[in-house]
């Protein structure tokens, strides 16, 4: 049986998770960047603003001029990597491991005698759909350049399997720049040999794209026939958690407390669902005049509990200025993660 690799991805990331928060946003174009008044660029956008002209880098108010019907959200980094963290947590489930493809795709492989490739796609899709309310396209191919492509002709949500009689049918008929490696440059180098499809590419021979292009041609070249037999570069759990809470501004210890138990309890279940402990607690403060506080610790031994998460972050907590300054914001972050088998043994949470 040839190999198969999946690249499961949420499209458009950015604007997918503001859509997942805002349900006003369903159905209308979402333009994610820099504050418009500030000439603030875009950084990403759902497809139909997309389709509507928008590009990435360029700016907001011109995007908004292109698509006046689209609603401008403000990026927010911190919200995006923890959806990302969650995303990633969902689709290593039952797998050995994953290759992160930015904030908001991996590539994976399928378990020996596991479920099938399609079954697995199928799975992830659900799982996704359940737990973050996302969209997830899958491609399913024999490498990764192809399993990506395919995964970008699903659109938005879906699966494409590309078994391996119908790859070379499937390049065709794609434009070169549409393969790795192929910028500007290259195109043009290939346009000039004649090759503006991946048709066209294989029809220029290797002696004559090594002859142009080097070893770089030869690398197009197998990328153009369908050969791309690059492993994984494996990832297998996660290397921080982190959960974060907007308050009311709050002078209010207790009420931070009662935050920072929720976000132990949050943070309990993704560490047990990858079978991880954490090493190391950051507690942040975000403050009502928006300047923020970090305290972190090394833990003796790794924690997992809610309970020790919480007792740790309320020592973090007390460390700042919470209570005397008002707070809008607080978060825990885990790191130094590592699979722990002893999932029921009770840790000190200090040194002594």
């Amino acid at each position: 049986m040839s190999r198969q690799v999946l690249f499961a991805e949420v499209a458009c990331f950015y604007a997918s998770v503001e859509r997942a928060d805002d349900a006003t946003l369903e159905g209308r174009p979402v333009i994610v960047g820099g504050d418009p008044r500030k000439r603030g660029l875009v950084a990403a956008a759902s497809p139909d603003a997309l389709a509507a002209g928008v590009e990435l880098e360029m700016p907001v108010v011109d995007a908004l001029k292109l698509c006046p019907d689209a609603r401008a959200t403000r990026t927010d980094m911190p919200r995006y990597r923890e959806v990302s963290r969650r995303l990633f947590s969902c689709l290593r489930r039952g797998l050995a491991g994953l290759e992160t493809f930015g904030l908001g795709a991996a590539f994976l492989e399928p378990v020996a005698g596991g479920a099938s490739a399609d079954a697995l796609a199928d799975r992830l899709r659900s799982t996704v759909a359940r737990e973050l309310g996302l969209p997830l396209r899958v491609g399913i191919a024999s490498g990764k350049l192809l399993a990506r492509l395919a995964a970008q002709e699903v659109g938005v949500d879906g699966v494409m399997h590309l078994h391996p009689e119908s790859e070379i049918e499937f390049l065709r008929a794609l434009p070169v720049t549409r393969l790795e490696g192929v910028g500007e440059k290259t195109a043009a180098t290939l346009a000039e040999l004649g090759a503006r499809r991946v048709g066209e590419l294989r029809a220029v021979g290797r002696e004559r794209l090594q002859q142009a292009l080097g070893p770089h041609g030869l690398r197009i070249f197998a990328f153009a026939s369908g050969i791309d037999d690059r492993p994984l570069r494996i990832v297998r759990h996660a290397q921080s958690l982190s959960r974060e809470a907007s308050v009311q501004e709050s002078l209010d210890l207790d009420v931070l407390t009662a935050h920072l138990l929720e976000l132990s309890v949050r943070l309990e279940e993704e560490l047990r669902s990858e079978d991880l402990a954490a090493g190391r607690v950051a507690v942040k403060v975000r403050f009502a005049d928006r300047a923020t506080t970090t305290r972190s610790q090394t833990l003796n031994q790794a924690i997992r509990s809610s309970a020790e998460i919480h007792a740790a972050a309320q020592r973090l907590l007390a460390r700042t200025q919470a209570g005397s300054r008002p707070a809008r914001g607080v978060g825990i972050t885990l790191g130094r993660l590592a699979h722990h088998p002893e999932s029921d043994r009770q840790l000190d949470l200090f040194p002594r």
